[in-house]
């Protein structure tokens, strides 16, 4: 009797946490909508921001398309160098103060806050080596940030799921670069386009690297990348700070965390169809 009320209980407690998870989240995606749904329309996502000031009317076209370029250069550039710390730790690394190093220094990065990448990126690309502010420097900093977001769950998943690979390798004569490109990578490449894709969600939602970096208030499309950009949540800071139009402001905050929330549920997507083809290619063979 005594075990069955300990088990009630916790199964009540796990259920209220997560459906108090579920209403938050819904509180927060409601009441953002409710204040900016008076903005939020075709115009809105299509049109350049105009008014005086700036922003409080028009749209935010150039602010979504600058988000979306400077999150593809910092996944490209961040998430190669986070797989391949992730492959040097996993496959290469052996037991020593320097891979003890690395691996503290990647958990060290991961902690740091994003105004401090902002700080280094503005002293050593702008004031140091005199590269203009631009999606080039702003993209560069967000990919020093997401490298160790991404190395620490591309670790994960290849001692979980491709260690075992690479052991069968070595006991058949097979090389570990062979073994690396030719069927771990290409074996758990949904897995790892995945997380490279959440940071890439990670670091398009940072204010603080790209203030100092590169995002200006106003700017034309994101066509060349050695020229300052519009970002959402930079755009969504000068709107609150200034505390001129908090309908578009709340407009503006809610196509980012939609933005932000497609990506989430298109990585989990393609983790669910890749989970259920490897079912059912295990399943057939057990027939």
């Amino acid at each position: 009797m005594k075990k069955l009320i300990s088990k009630i209980t916790i199964r009540s407690i796990l259920f209220f946490l997560g459906i108090s998870v579920l209403g938050v989240v819904f509180f927060v995606f409601g009441y953002v909508f409710w204040r900016g749904k008076e903005v939020v329309n075709i115009s809105f996502i299509i049109d350049s921001p105009s008014g005086m000031p700036i922003g409080t009317s028009g749209g935010i076209y150039p602010a979504l398309m600058g988000s979306i370029v400077l999150g593809i250069f910092s996944a490209l550039v961040g998430g190669i160098f986070g797989i391949l710390t992730a492959i040097y730790l996993v496959f290469y690394g052996r037991k020593g103060i320097l891979t003890n190093f690395i691996k503290v220094s990647v958990s060290f990065l991961s902690g740091i806050p994003s105004i401090i990448f902002g700080l280094v990126g503005y002293t050593l690309l702008i004031y140091k080596l005199g590269i203009p502010r631009s999606i080039i420097c702003a993209g560069l900093t967000v990919s020093a940030m997401i490298v160790p977001f991404v190395a620490i769950r591309v670790q994960k998943i290849f001692r979980e799921n491709e260690t075992r690979y690479m052991q069968e390798s070595l006991c058949l004569g097979i090389g570990k670069e062979h073994t690396i490109l030719h069927m771990i990578l290409p074996s758990c490449l949904v897995e790892i386009i995945s997380t490279v894709a959440l940071g890439m969600a990670y670091g398009m939602g940072a204010v603080a690297p790209i203030m100092y970096t590169g995002a200006v208030m106003i700017s034309s499309m994101p066509v060349e990348l050695n020229k300052p950009f519009m970002s959402l949540p930079y755009h969504l800071y000068m709107l609150v700070s200034d505390g001129t139009s908090y309908e578009y402001a709340y407009g503006t905050a809610f196509v980012l965390m939609v933005l932000l929330l497609f990506i989430q549920l298109a990585c989990r997507g393609i983790g669910s169809l890749r989970d259920g083809a490897q079912w059912r290619s295990r399943k057939n063979k057990v027939e």
